[in-house]
């Protein structure tokens, strides 16, 4: 058996090769990622809580660590981040500045999840609370707004993404704006907000990815081959 490749075949072939193989280094490329997000995630929030500093500079060493802050919630200028589930649960976010001392920015807590039936704050007083407090949780960046998140609306009050320069307009006073902390306290006088809203078990699917388009590339280049094998 010879083997005679054709023109037009092998115009559409290799490009097609090309690409699937592109995607399956891709897909590895971003196991390695996820592999080291996953590792970071669970190394640093289950690390001892450390006091927040007061002007962290390398922030990347900052997320995902687990800090504690002193000061009081402004309970007044909350903000519900919508569309957020629990366990297959639809409700909200809620984002609650807590003012800190000696002049620093405001910092942007998500306390947590409620039901849409406790979304006001009317129905969970005892969850409001007051005077001097100190949160424990995790440090995240501010991503800013998704390519398919719909734009905030600060009238209604339904934020899909946190905005702190937008919230410190609203709240009309100066708010953090490179990173929040996701507070991880369960046990909320009345329940309401549920805390911890982070997840140590995140999916890495890329593996198999990565297996499916190299998969695709042998496939595709054995068809090739066998397509152009012709007899002496």
């Amino acid at each position: 058996m010879a083997f005679r490749p054709q023109l037009v075949p092998t115009l559409i072939t290799i490009p097609a090769l090309v690409a699937l193989l592109v995607l399956g280094t891709w897909q590895l490329q971003r196991l390695y990622w996820k592999d080291a997000l996953i590792g970071k995630l669970q190394s640093r929030s289950t690390a001892a809580a450390t006091m927040l500093p007061a002007n962290p500079e390398d922030l990347d060493a900052l997320e995902y660590r687990r800090v504690s802050v002193k000061g009081r919630f402004d309970h007044v200028n909350e903000f519900h981040l919508v569309n957020r589930s629990l366990n297959g649960n639809p409700g909200v976010h809620i984002i609650t500045p807590l003012i800190r001392a000696n002049g620093r920015p405001a910092l942007l807590v998500n306390r947590g999840w409620v039901p849409f039936d406790k979304k006001p704050a009317s129905k969970r007083a005892t969850g409001q609370v007051s005077g001097p407090i100190t949160v424990e949780g995790i440090v995240r960046l501010v991503k800013g707004q998704g390519r398919f998140t719909p734009e905030n609306e600060p009238k209604k009050n339904f934020w899909f993404f946190i905005d702190p320069a937008n919230m410190s307009r609203v709240a009309k006073l100066p708010v953090e704006p490179r990173f929040y902390v996701v507070d991880g306290n369960k046990a909320v006088t009345g329940g309401f907000p549920i805390g911890r809203q982070w997840t140590l078990k995140i999916r890495n699917d890329h593996l198999q990815y990565a297996i499916t388009w190299y998969a695709l590339a042998i496939a595709l280049l054995a068809i090739y081959v066998l397509h152009h094998r012709r007899p002496e």
